[in-house]
């Protein structure tokens, strides 16, 4: 028998994204940084605030939380955290539709929008 793993997140640019807001795709922003961070520097789009540390508060919603059907987006401050909340909601959520913003918010001030605070 050959079970196939799931395929991990796809990556996607700063400027990918922001060209994908710009067009209106119906995306799902998730941010699992702390909101300490989240005040030092967002993004100007609604996004669902889902900080790592407390996941005890909202892992038993993530079904109702987020659309299967729509993709996910998930960012953090450099994109390490993204990614592996990204794996965790493709290998045992089995969400299809993730992709890791790559370089994170970090990326998104050097890339896309300066006058997002670089922390």
């Amino acid at each position: 028998m050959n079970v196939q793993s799931p395929q991990p997140p796809g990556t996607l640019r700063a400027t990918d994204l922001h060209r994908r807001l710009t067009l209106g795709e119906p995306l799902q922003l998730v941010d699992v940084r702390e909101a300490a961070e989240l005040e030092l520097a967002r993004l100007a789009v609604p996004v669902l605030h889902l900080p790592l540390s407390r996941s005890s508060e909202w892992v038993e919603r993530i079904g109702v939380l987020l659309d299967r059907e729509r993709d996910v987006v998930v960012l953090c401050h450099a994109g390490i955290r993204s990614w592996q909340f990204a794996c965790w909601l493709i290998e045992t959520q089995g969400f299809e539709r993730v992709w890791n913003l790559h370089g994170g918010i970090e990326a998104w001030s050097v890339e896309v929008d300066p006058a997002v605070p670089r922390y």
